[in-house]
């Protein structure tokens, strides 16, 4: 069997374990992932990626010229897509950019063009109701008619699909799961120090993009209020976006500016370094519908991959 993915989510290559492992799983089983050529994908990273392509056995990763570079909503792919599908020929094609993603609407119509009678799946996160007006609502309503199976991150994502008129086949799981050879305990004395954190303080994390549905500005209030408390203890900021302004001010203004550490940009394979450093991981997600996007209002917290990173450490969690 052939199966082609496409996400932007594979730029990364600890996120492509999965993919390895299912080509593994039987001789006959190809997979190649196809990944925009340049992207930049935000969170606890500020680089560009450029992908190269490599093959490992009956795994291959092949790096497509694509339209936007940070968008995953106007991610496309250009004729080298094209070119894929009609050498590879895949039996089994999976768009893990959303229902109404273009790269899926592309890779359906040139799966009819091409007739390759390949299964088209799609991937996603979206867990709050939606409207959608022409174009988008023709955009989606046309992926949904020429899907035969989707996956859904959480139950809520799923839900919402079927009251959207979607009547196939379904299931409900996470988009990656956790290397657990990378993040696991391990003591880091020696960062700790780079990072000026005393021995006896209790640091309390965070992990991802600095942006106001994150709680972020609440947990900086909850924090203050612990000021004086007895033991010492640091806020450990891992990550980098729009909000760090906003928060530096506000963490000044409370007078606990000196017990923040600041790490703007790390490699995920790095990670877990930091993740050892906390003795709790706080994500204080909060609902909003000040977030828009070109065809959606509001925002939910959809998993918190960083979730499972953190227990895998052995960290306790705490969302919010």
């Amino acid at each position: 069997m052939r199966v082609l993915v496409l996400s932007h989510t594979y730029i990364v290559d600890l996120n492509c374990e999965k993919l390895r492992a299912l080509a593994q799983l039987d001789p006959c089983l190809e997979v190649t992932v196809g990944v925009p050529k340049r992207w930049c994908p935000g969170g606890v990273q500020n680089r560009m990626i450029e992908s190269k392509a490599r093959q490992e056995g009956n795994f291959r990763l092949r790096p497509l010229g694509n339209l936007s570079q940070n968008n995953q909503g106007l991610l496309s792919f250009g004729p080298d897509l094209l070119q894929l599908m009609r050498q590879f020929r895949p039996q089994v094609i999976q768009v893990e950019q959303g229902s109404k993603s273009l790269a899926y609407a592309q890779t359906i119509t040139l799966n009819r063009l091409l007739g390759l009678k390949a299964r088209n799946v799609f991937f996603t996160w979206w867990n709050l109701p939606y409207d959608l007006k022409f174009p988008a609502a023709w955009l989606e309503a046309y992926n949904l008619k020429h899907t035969h199976g989707l996956i859904a991150g959480n139950q809520d994502g799923a839900d919402i699909l079927r009251q959207r008129g979607y009547p196939g086949p379904y299931q409900v799981m996470p988009q990656l799961g956790v290397d657990e050879s990378l993040f696991f305990p391990q003591p880091q004395p020696a960062l700790a120090q780079q990072l000026g954190i005393p021995d006896e303080a209790f640091v309390v994390g965070f992990v991802g993009r600095f942006v106001e549905e994150k709680g972020l500005l609440t947990l900086c209030d909850a924090l203050a209020s612990l000021q004086h408390h007895s033991q010492p203890w640091i806020w450990l900021l891992l990550g980098r976006g729009e909000l760090k302004d906003t928060l530096k001010a506000k963490a000044a203004a409370a007078g606990i500016a000196d017990r923040v550490r600041w790490v703007e940009s790390v490699p995920h394979d790095d990670v877990p370094r930091y993740l050892n450093l906390m003795h709790t991981l706080v994500l204080p997600s909060e609902t909003t519908y000040r977030f828009k996007t070109l065809t959606s209002v509001g925002w939910k917290e959809q998993f918190g991959h960083v979730l499972i990173e953190a227990m895998a450490c052995g960290v306790p969690v705490h969302w919010l």
